[in-house]
């Protein structure tokens, strides 16, 4: 366990490297988050106003809601593909020793727009059938569905970096990310995982100060001190999260430059690229 800790920790430290050279790629994920908002707004709103979700508590759900649910889906799916496209682009640039800039992300991403919205498509249909999957049948529904999600998600790990790098359509650049992730499978995805526990410890920790931030404001009775608190505590959490995302797509980036036999990847360790995972 903390050999694996250690590992994932030198990933991070790695990716945190060229984040830090690449401040910029912070505006990826944000842009994500603000677009992903404006299409939930776009979707929900109007199917609230035309009583579209009146029947989910019924338990009847007319073949429009199931069109429109679809919908949202593609759009989401579309949203944060397409901008993590833009940041595994630009963050492929930096590890080839270039100077990435967002409208070469962004150019990339652009270039990339129809692949990208099939994926999304396979992606939106995937999401679609677990979800029926899972409300339908019982526990045992929850579990496989469960088993399935973790199992699609290790298989389109690589997705987006085939996507950028390669000229080919979504469903070949999924077949082409399962045999990748097939071909270096070891115990365990080292990176990913490590990334999101030191982040789960690290909001666990940000949590904790936050309350007792807004606590120890409340106390004075000031309500403009503890709004300043409140915003505060919410402010560094989405910087967390935003460093998380683009922590994540960096590694992908460097991963897949490894697992495809690129070269080096400036500021990665190729040795320790290579433990993230383990050859069984």
């Amino acid at each position: 366990m903390f050999e694996r800790f250690s590992r994932s920790w030198g990933l991070i430290k790695a990716s945190a490297g060229v984040l830090a050279q690449d401040k910029e790629l912070l505006v990826f994920p944000l842009l994500s988050a603000i677009c992903a908002l404006v299409v939930a707004a776009a979707f929900v709103l109007p199917a609230l106003g035309l009583g579209a979700l009146d029947g989910l508590g019924n338990g009847g759900v007319p073949l429009a809601t199931y069109l429109l649910a679809f919908l949202f889906y593609l759009a989401q799916y579309f949203v944060i593909f397409f901008f993590n496209s833009a940041l595994v682009g630009a963050a492929m640039i930096r590890l080839d020793g270039g100077d990435p800039t967002l409208r070469d992300g962004l150019r990339i991403a652009a270039g990339k727009a129809l692949p990208i919205l099939g994926y999304a498509a396979i992606a939106a249909t995937v999401g679609m059938v677990l979800r029926a999957l899972q409300e339908r049948s019982g526990l045992i529904g929850k579990l496989v569905s469960g088993a399935l999600g973790v199992a699609w998600t290790l298989a389109s790990f690589l997705v987006v970096p085939v996507l950028v790098t390669r000229n080919i359509g979504p469903i070949e650049a999924v077949k082409e990310s399962a045999q990748l992730l097939k071909k270096t499978w070891g115990e365990n995805l080292i990176g990913q995982g490590g990334v999101g526990l030191v982040f789960g410890l690290l909001y666990v920790g940000l949590a904790i100060a936050g309350v007792v931030t807004i606590v120890a404001a409340a106390t004075t009775g000031n309500g403009v001190l503890i709004g300043l608190a409140v915003a505060a505590v919410i402010s560094v959490l989405l910087l967390a999260a935003l460093i998380q995302a683009a922590l994540s797509g960096i590694y992908s980036a460097a991963l897949y430059r490894y697992v495809t036999g690129a070269g080096s990847s400036q500021g990665f360790d190729a040795q320790l690229l290579g433990q993230a995972f383990r050859v069984k």
